[in-house]
């Protein structure tokens, strides 16, 4: 029915079985990954399971691939991506290879910026194996509660996801994969969303994120592609706004 429609398109699902968590009172999401809580907290210690502040969630002893350990605390006052990722996975691989070089790009141009590297690996073996070949940190393999409460805080669906985060800790975009793949050179860092995109191979995975409008244009005359541009940009900045005023996901 349309009401159906409507909820899956509210709540940007896009497999199944998938269980969210909302305020009744004032309708806003309080957890995505219900599924994963209730694997996690059987018991409903930690109900009502809403969103807590990165800083608490990733809490505890980071890893780097020479065995030192550092505090999570080091990560304050930077912006930090989160990398979902593991070595079984052919395209987390093929991203790290990209992500490396973007990561020593942005580092030698001064920015504050590290990534957390959040295991999917099957084994410490392959964690080890994988982990040796990033510059940046890691949650240790060993603390797997960690590890599941980074996945329920951004409700990671799929690999290889970052979740690229302003200096405070708050989301600036959830498509970093797409960013990095975009801007090899960048110059774009750290990734605002922009209100509307060319659509490429690469950020195609966005249509699968909610509603989306798709405006065909002939690409061999730019102006008519710029004249489109302006058309839609103020219309797509006003619905941001909107939801942005709503504190919501646009």
């Amino acid at each position: 029915s349309f009401l159906q429609l409507k909820l899956w398109n509210k709540y940007r699902v896009s497999n199944i079985p998938s269980l969210i968590f909302i305020d009744a009172s004032t309708g806003k999401v309080v957890c995505r990954n219900g599924l994963l809580v209730i694997r996690d907290d059987p018991e409903g210690l930690e109900f009502p399971w809403g969103p807590k502040p990165f800083s608490e969630v990733v809490a505890g002893p980071l890893l780097r691939n020479n065995g030192q350990t550092l505090d999570s605390s080091a990560l304050e006052g930077s912006h930090v991506g989160v990398y979902f990722s593991a070595h079984w996975c052919p395209p987390c691989r093929s991203l790290t290879r990209v992500l490396v070089e973007s990561y020593r790009k942005i580092k030698e141009a001064g920015q504050k910026f590290e990534i957390l590297f959040v295991s999917a690996d099957r084994s410490e073996d392959s964690f080890k194996q994988y982990f040796s070949e990033m510059p940046w940190v890691a949650v240790p393999y060993a603390d797997e509660a960690r590890r599941s409460r980074l996945n329920r805080l951004y409700g990671i669906q799929g690999i290889p996801t970052l979740i690229v985060l302003d200096s405070k800790g708050d989301v600036i975009t959830r498509q970093g994969r797409v960013e990095v793949l975009n801007d090899i050179e960048c110059r774009e860092f750290p990734w605002h969303p922009k209100p509307v995109l060319e659509l490429t191979d690469s950020n195609a995975v966005q249509l699968n994120e909610g509603p989306c409008l798709v405006l065909f244009v002939d690409s061999e005359d730019d102006g008519e592609s710029e004249a489109a541009k302006q058309l839609i940009q103020p219309i797509a900045e006003k619905i941001i706004a909107k939801y942005k005023a709503k504190e919501e996901e646009a």
